[in-house]
């Protein structure tokens, strides 16, 4: 199984690189686990709605390219569905049932995704209607995926 994360810009904080590769490692005895940066457009603080929707149309472009047409993509969004972890790990589990190996995380930048992101996604996922930065969604969505495999062994992890 493959599990990617595509994610709009660069990890700057060292606590959140040292975070994520400790549930990478983690991850690497139940899937290949990679995450691809694309570039954050530029955005002023103060933006009129047609250079916001430009910012976004340039990330949604970058982010596409990164998705291979068999990928399972799941689209992080606030007003995607909510799951329990438990909900999460049985969705996982399904999909390597029914045949999806290479399943796609994606997080967007600041100013969230595109019609045409949302529109590729098989599915958006919700970790709530808090508005957190995309940087410690990276880590927040590293854990969550490895708990998933951990639910799915049976380990007391999940306690």
């Amino acid at each position: 199984m493959n599990i990617k994360f595509v994610v709009v810009g660069k990890l700057k904080e060292k606590y959140f690189k040292q975070g994520i590769a400790e549930y990478a490692k983690r991850l690497s005895r139940f899937c290949k686990f990679s995450i691809v940066e694309v570039p954050d457009e530029k955005a002023p603080e103060s933006m009129s709605q047609a250079e916001m929707d430009q910012v976004m149309a340039a990330e949604g472009e970058r982010i596409l390219s990164k998705i291979k047409d068999r990928e399972y993509v799941y689209a992080l969004a606030i007003l995607g569905k909510e799951r329990s972890s438990e909900e999460f790990a049985k969705e996982l589990k399904d999909l390597t049932t029914y045949g999806h190996s290479d399943i796609t995380f994606v997080i967007g930048g600041s100013l969230g995704l595109t019609p045409a992101v949302l529109k590729r996604a098989n599915t958006q996922i919700s970790f709530g209607r808090f508005t957190l930065p995309h940087q410690l969604m990276r880590l927040v969505l590293t854990e969550q995926v490895y708990r998933a495999f951990m639910i799915n062994e049976g380990s007391p992890y999940h306690k």
